[in-house]
């Protein structure tokens, strides 16, 4: 695999981070940066293995409105983000700059949207790409050229899935991804799903038909209780196929940058974080850390 860009999903990396980490863990201020400090070191693990030519940390709002718009309670039941890690999201961008990491925002996507997009524009110019991200959702965006390293909840370490690795974990290509969570549902966006219908009836479901409209036109032939949750709910299952599925646009990929250890120890005793400085400024790769 040559260089590939990585883009990163910032805010699950650092709601990652702030949950695994103490928030007894100060900066200069007073302000806990235990989710700055636990991104950071999550993303020199990453660099340091795979060697990319360029980072992209991509931010987003919790909601797309159009996702909304969908369907109304997505992301409804999630809590507000604490104040503490607000402020870190608030420094982040600045922090990675420092790096020479970069970052986007679009107010109107979510950062899984900018996340697909940037590794779709990356593979259209010949090159290849890693989405770095907790969420199962950009299971869709695994290709030939696409790979998903896929942080390991509660754990270090992370996977690399192409399509075999998702095909082996759902039964279904990564194409079938968005129809596979509108059938099963995805409780972490509130997204319900076909009433009684799991994870293997979903996968059994497309792998007989080819998709969730082939489903829906092929219900009667199903249990009644398939056909029942398909027929009544099906336009409520397209709406969930909807939001799953990412929106693309056109982005304009970064240029190659390697990582600046340098300019990320200056930000980093900055914020107070001294350790995390120690070992940059000790560090002449970012190998060596």
């Amino acid at each position: 695999m040559a260089q590939p860009l990585l883009v990163v999903d910032a805010p699950y990396v650092l709601f990652r981070s702030f949950f695994a980490l103490p928030d007894s863990i100060k900066g200069a201020d007073d302000h806990p940066v235990n989710a700055l400090l636990g991104a950071v070191n999550i993303l020199l693990r990453i660099i340091a293995e795979q060697r990319p030519r360029a980072v992209l940390a991509c931010f987003g709002p919790d909601a797309a409105p159009y996702r909304v718009a969908l369907y109304p309670e997505y992301h409804a039941a999630r809590p507000e983000v604490p104040g503490p890690l607000a402020w870190q999201f608030d420094r982040a961008p600045d922090l990675f700059q420092s790096f020479g990491w970069s970052s986007e925002y679009d107010e109107k996507l979510e950062a899984d949207d900018l996340l697909g997009s940037f590794a779709q524009a990356e593979v259209a110019a010949g090159g290849e790409a890693l989405i770095m991200t907790g969420d199962r959702d950009m299971f869709q965006c695994a290709g030939d050229h696409v790979r998903v390293v896929l942080l390991k909840p509660g754990k270090v370490g992370y996977e690399l899935l192409g399509p075999p690795e998702v095909k082996r974990r759902y039964g279904i290509g990564p194409e079938l991804v968005p129809d596979f969570i509108a059938l099963r549902g995805d409780p972490s966006d509130g997204l319900p799903g076909a009433p009684g219908i799991g994870p293997k009836t979903a996968a059994e479901l497309l792998q007989r038909h080819g998709s969730l409209e082939g489903a829906i036109a092929g219900a009667l032939h199903e249990r009644p209780r398939v056909t029942a949750a398909l027929t009544e709910h099906a336009d409520q299952l397209r709406a969930f196929k909807d939001i799953a599925t990412l929106r693309i646009v056109e982005v304009t990929r970064p240029p190659d940058r390697e990582t600046d250890l340098d300019g990320g120890a200056a930000a980093a005793r900055k914020l107070g974080l001294n350790r995390l400085a120690d070992r940059l400024e000790a560090a002449e790769d970012v190998g060596d850390l």
